[in-house]
């Protein structure tokens, strides 16, 4: 079975993890919202009661899953593009592309 064109990505197109996002500053503002919405959602706590829970899944949502899936994405989506693996007679190496 041949693979479908249009879901294998180009050989030149940059490697990304599965917690990477497409820009640094996309993951950024995705970062902003979640740990806003997770901040928000344990200060307004005394202000309105149990309803201000309801921003904590959004913050889960934004972050993908947990702070330290986040942090983890913030790593590939940066240094997405920059290292490229290699494999030839049955070893493979890990080479720094030069921007």
């Amino acid at each position: 079975m041949t693979p479908d064109p249009a879901t294998t990505t180009p050989p030149d197109a940059p490697a990304r993890g599965g917690f990477a996002s497409a820009t640094v500053p996309r993951h950024l503002a995705r970062g902003a919202v979640g740990f806003g919405a997770l901040t928000a959602s344990l200060a307004l706590l005394p202000v309105t009661g149990p309803i201000s829970l309801l921003l904590a899944p959004v913050g889960l949502v934004a972050l993908r899953g947990c702070p330290m899936c986040w942090a983890i994405g913030l790593m590939e989506t940066v240094s997405a593009g920059r290292l490229r693996r290699s494999c030839a007679a049955g070893r493979c190496e890990l080479t720094r592309q030069k921007r």
